[in-house]
């Protein structure tokens, strides 16, 4: 299964696994399933560690690292997942968790989210 992991459950999967769900854990642990970051991820990460938000401070260029030496695939954004972000409906303004949620949808992946709005989405979505 081909698994698109929200910026938190990144977050924590690389630096406070102790925070992950145990279904989370399982999910990313599964050598069949293939896990993906979006390039939106490391954008928001950049954005707030730059506005000094507690919840992101982190290297960016070493999580990056860490992501790609750990077997994570890198999604980049096409214009085909910005366009989706257009059909989909206003539950969430936070514009990085909707080009995700855009992306799990036009690629077929299943997102991983601990945000409850965002679980909230209908399609390839799982709160954990």
């Amino acid at each position: 299964m081909n698994l698109l992991l929200d910026t938190h459950i990144l977050l924590w999967a690389a630096a406070e696994p102790h925070k992950l769900s145990p279904e989370a854990t399982a999910l990313i642990s599964e050598s069949t399933n293939m896990l993906y970051f979006s390039a939106a991820s490391l954008w928001e990460v950049v954005i707030k560690n730059g506005l000094g938000r507690q919840d992101f401070q982190v290297n960016p260029h070493l999580l990056r690292r860490g992501l790609v030496d750990n077997g994570y695939l890198e999604l980049s954004i096409s214009s085909q997942h910005t366009l989706a972000v257009s059909h989909l409906p206003d539950i969430h303004k936070d514009p990085f968790d909707r080009i995700l949620i855009a992306q799990a949808e036009s690629e077929g992946f299943l997102l991983l989210t601990a945000d409850e709005l965002v679980a909230r989405y209908p399609g390839p979505i799982r709160q954990i």
